[in-house]
């Protein structure tokens, strides 16, 4: 295209008079939409990007209708109802689509965009319904947030709404309460379906330490997997109360056998008898600041410590998983008091997050 000149007009009544802008473009037609939206002029897409967004719909419907077809016939031969759809897989369509039974849970990432409020809304609405064409999952079944990427999990804690859309689904054989409206995340963490498990076949007759516990699902799999005893420990008051909820969903109501303790985990290591637990996970965000911690957590600077502190409380032959999201973290293994460390990162992926996972996962023995 040659030189683009275009001359708005606008003429607006106000106690001040007529305001006139002239704007002049050149070979920037991309900036229209946005110019646009901050004068409040209303823009109406040329024939060619109508065109245009109708084929990069058509992308993401082809695209999602592969992986749906090919990750839903992999979930029913392994018998997983909930699972990870879609992963921003196209940059236009900058998703994360998790499927939980017959809900979707959808995250959009935040980024600039260059639409305009209701030319946002009506892409999303687009999306939607070809979401809902390609799983046959109803729009009143579909759940949208909007997130920003945020390094490991933090803002996990943080409440952003108080709707309540609460469900119960199952994992081999487990129960566990999602929420997929009131929080940034849904309350069970998919990509460490295959760790869990790992957890489960362990837990028989063991002493076991669930830290940074979350919604407790680690306790749930070690409770289920016949455990002594299952301690489960959180910062959080509120995810607490949901872990001990998750417990009795699944009929693990011993209050001798699953305790659960409200501590800030860096500070309560150091209260726990030494050669005590015979399997620890440790599952930390990469940051916290949270006003209830003596000290703030990051992750690659802490992660010694933090893990020679939980050596300390394991038993001879004891195991320590510990994963941690931050993408650019280097263990120090030289540091590490432990006689066996393990990358099992790649054998903690489940089939739904090939390629597209970022996180580390350790077998650490003592």
């Amino acid at each position: 295209m040659g030189k683009l000149a275009m001359v708005v007009n606008i003429r607006r009544s106000s106690q001040i008079g007529i305001a006139a802008v002239i704007i002049t473009l050149c070979k920037i037609e991309v900036l229209l939409p946005i110019v646009c939206c901050l004068l409040h002029i209303a823009y109406c897409p040329s024939p060619t990007e109508q065109t245009m967004q109708t084929d990069k719909q058509e992308m993401f419907y082809n695209r999602l209708l592969k992986v749906y077809k090919h990750r839903s016939k992999q979930a029913r031969r392994l018998n997983i109802s909930c699972y990870r759809l879609y992963d921003h897989d196209l940059h236009e369509f900058p998703f994360a689509i998790d499927i939980y039974e017959d809900k979707l849970n959808v995250a959009e990432y935040r980024r600039r965009h260059g639409m305009s409020d209701p030319e946002h809304e009506a892409w999303m609405d687009a999306s939607i319904r070809l979401m809902e064409e390609v799983t046959g999952i109803s729009a009143e079944n579909i759940f949208m947030r909007r997130r920003e990427r945020k390094p490991g999990r933090l803002g996990q804690y943080e409440k952003i709404a108080s709707i309540k859309n609460e469900f119960i689904v199952q994992e081999n054989d487990l129960k566990f309460k999602v929420n997929l409206s009131d929080y940034l995340d849904t309350g069970l963490f998919l990509d460490h379906r295959l760790t869990r498990q790992m957890v489960r076949k362990e837990s028989a007759q063991k002493k076991v330490l669930n830290l940074f516990s979350y919604t407790g699902s680690f306790s749930v799999y070690a409770a289920a997997g016949k455990a002594s005893e299952v301690v489960t420990v959180d910062l959080s008051k509120t995810y607490l109360q949901w872990a001990e909820e998750n417990m009795r969903l699944n009929q693990f109501n011993d209050p001798h056998k699953f305790r659960f303790v409200q501590a800030d985990v860096l500070q309560f290591l150091h209260e726990l008898p030494p050669a005590y637990f015979d399997l620890i996970i440790l599952d930390p965000p990469t940051f916290s600041n949270s006003k209830r911690m003596k000290d703030f957590l990051d992750i690659q600077r802490d992660h010694v410590q933090l893990i020679n502190d939980c050596l300390a409380t394991l038993k001879q032959n004891g195991i320590l998983y510990f994963s941690t999201n931050y993408s650019r973290f280097s263990l120090e293994a030289e540091k590490i008091q432990a006689t066996s460390i393990k990358d099992i990162t790649k054998a903690t992926t489940p089939f739904d997050f090939e390629g597209k996972l970022s996180r580390w996962c350790y077998r650490l023995g003592k």
